[in-house]
């Protein structure tokens, strides 16, 4: 006998909140361990393992993500329901432990599954070091290291990034007075298209460049000021309106410059500079 919709309905609902609905099932996931923890972007990586049917454990990364505040669900988090608990007190101030109900309590949740080795790697957590890598170091060390590699040009997160047409221009090293007219042309036009499909003016706009990049071809970031966008940091993002600057007093200005970056632990590259004897 089919099941009175009520039933079905609590069956489903149950199902939904479980991750079922999209044919995963987090009940299922045994913790192996933590990867990594931020507690600056309220995020979790974590190592866990789905039991299949034969009892072998199959890899997952789960990802939870606490996330942003909902402008018109402020109004619920100041009902009669949504409980605070006093934790410090001084003169005026106060701080508390608010709970509010499960609905609007949610985590952002990410899966990757199944996960190889590979994965694991990407989210673990490592030491990192930072490099100052002079003209002579990216010639010698650097350089060489890109030759012997197969990069893609594939990204993984694709957001807004003006990717050059022309071959050869691997990062900011490369760039002379000479690719002026092609820098000026990307911030021009790309802070034209923003502002024409999102309404966002050029001067709330971050526009830069990675080094050392996540993959080498010449590409620029696009990303709004208010945006707390990864690999914005000072030791990696240069702003595209600097380089030109820079390019404008001397032509050979990024073949010249000291340039520091961050390598993690398990980065090849970070391996070249040791054996160099620069770390």
């Amino acid at each position: 006998m089919a099941e009175p919709l009520s039933v079905k309905r609590k069956h489903e609902e149950k199902e939904e909140k479980n991750g079922a609905a999209g044919g995963f099932l987090l009940s299922e996931v045994s913790l192996r361990r933590v990867l990594r923890e931020s507690a600056r972007d309220k995020t979790i990586f974590l190592h866990g393992q789905v039991n299949s049917a034969s009892g072998d454990g199959t890899d997952a990364v789960v990802i939870l993500e606490k996330t942003p505040f909902q402008e018109e669900n402020i109004s619920e988090l100041l009902k009669e329901y949504t409980k605070l608990q006093l934790q410090m007190s001084n003169d005026i101030y106060s701080t508390y432990h608010l709970y509010v109900p499960p609905e609007l309590n949610e985590i952002k949740t990410t899966v990757v599954y199944p996960a190889t080795e590979k994965h694991l790697q990407k989210y673990l957590r490592q030491e990192v070091y930072l490099i100052r890598e002079t003209g002579e170091d990216y010639k010698n060390i650097t350089l060489p290291f890109i030759q012997s590699q197969s990069f893609s040009i594939q990204l993984d997160d694709l957001y807004l990034i003006a990717i050059c047409h022309c071959r050869g221009i691997k990062s900011l090293r490369d760039l002379t007075a000479e690719h002026l007219p092609l820098l000026k042309n990307i911030l021009q036009e790309g802070k034209e298209a923003v502002v024409k499909r999102f309404g966002i003016s050029g001067a709330q706009l971050r526009v830069y460049l990675h080094y050392q990049p996540s993959y080498y071809h010449l590409h620029v970031h696009f990303t709004a000021l208010s945006y707390d966008a990864p690999g914005c940091s000072v030791e990696r993002a240069h702003l595209l309106s600097d380089v030109i600057d820079h390019l404008e007093l001397d032509s050979q200005y990024y073949q010249k410059r000291t340039l520091t970056f961050a390598l993690r632990a398990d980065e090849p590259l970070l391996k070249r500079f040791q054996e160099a004897g620069h770390l």
